[in-house]
């Protein structure tokens, strides 16, 4: 990659980790739902803004509509509801570190989708390294009988398994304009997280200025901005290389749930988070193709 991009990855990286620290700001002011509902509608407005300033135009396909609102629930909705509803329990930096999960869980996925890309060996045992880590995760969870723990970490594994159903949906819409389809998808997410909100909720009271700063952050530069970018740069560095956001983004988090959060990681979550490392490296699968021989020609 270009130095540019690299610049462009690690900031992506950085600012996807700082969403689980305005979680868990919001989440002391207003309940999870109302996390999601505020996030995907000032993401919304935010995809709007630049949607009009690039002068894109609605699709004229109106069945694609329906695709935009299950792509809404599935990529932003329903994990964004289940990151803030999992910190109530876990510090940010190991909801984070879960978050590191999605790419295992879009392998898993795409192998039983149809027409999916099958799990070579090596993604294989990147999968099975990645539950390795989760389960060294949920170790102290286990032997303490601490369930309010162990749950949240199922609402994070929940959240990375609706990521990847989103992946592997989105591939059968073909070729749309990712700012069109960012747009309308976060308004079907708004519509669809406004109401559910108020039902579970009520009325949100948010009224201290970490708050609303917070909301801002999380809306329009961890959303909006963020995937703006993100679809920007993806066609240009590629999915492997653009992979390297899931490593920066828990280190992130780590490092700003300590510093604003008073939060500590432990040996345990350390240890975890190596063990999906590890199958993040094996799905990449750049590590090993460097150690294989080149091929001799003729052979």
């Amino acid at each position: 990659m270009a130095l540019r991009d690299w610049f462009w990855v690690v900031l992506l990286g950085t600012i996807w980790g700082s969403s689980f620290l305005f979680n868990g700001i919001l989440i002391k002011e207003i309940g999870p739902l109302w996390v999601s509902a505020g996030r995907v509608s000032v993401g919304a407005l935010g995809c709007w803004l630049a949607f009009f300033a690039l002068r894109k135009k609605l699709p004229e396909n109106k069945g694609l509509y329906i695709h935009f609102f299950a792509l809404g629930l599935l990529n932003y909705a329903i994990p964004f509801a289940l990151y803030p509803l999992s910190q109530q329990s876990l510090a940010s930096g190991v909801a984070a570190i879960v978050n590191g999960m999605t790419p295992i869980m879009t392998v898993i996925v795409s192998h039983f989708w149809i027409g999916g890309e099958k799990a070579s060996w090596n993604k294989s045992f990147g999968v099975l390294a990645g539950f390795t880590g989760i389960t060294i995760l949920t170790l102290p969870s286990l032997s303490t009988g601490g369930n309010t723990e162990l749950w949240a970490i199922i609402a994070c594994l929940l959240a990375t398994l609706s990521y990847a159903v989103s992946l592997n949906y989105t591939r059968m819409l073909g070729k749309v304009d990712p700012t069109v389809m960012a747009t309308c998808a976060l308004t079907g997410a708004s519509v669809a997280a406004i109401p559910v909100a108020f039902l579970v909720h009520g009325t949100p009271h948010l009224t201290s200025l970490a708050g609303w700063g917070a909301l801002l952050a999380i809306g329009l530069v961890a959303t909006s901005i963020a995937f703006l970018i993100m679809y920007r740069i993806l066609p240009r560095v590629g999915a492997t290389n653009f992979s390297i956001v899931t490593f920066i983004a828990p280190i992130s988090a780590i490092a700003l749930g300590f510093l604003f959060l008073n939060e500590t990681i432990k040996l345990v979550h350390v240890l975890g988070m190596i063990g999906i490392f590890i199958g993040l490296a094996l799905i990449d699968g750049r590590i090993l193709n460097r150690r294989r021989p080149a091929p001799v020609d003729g052979v």
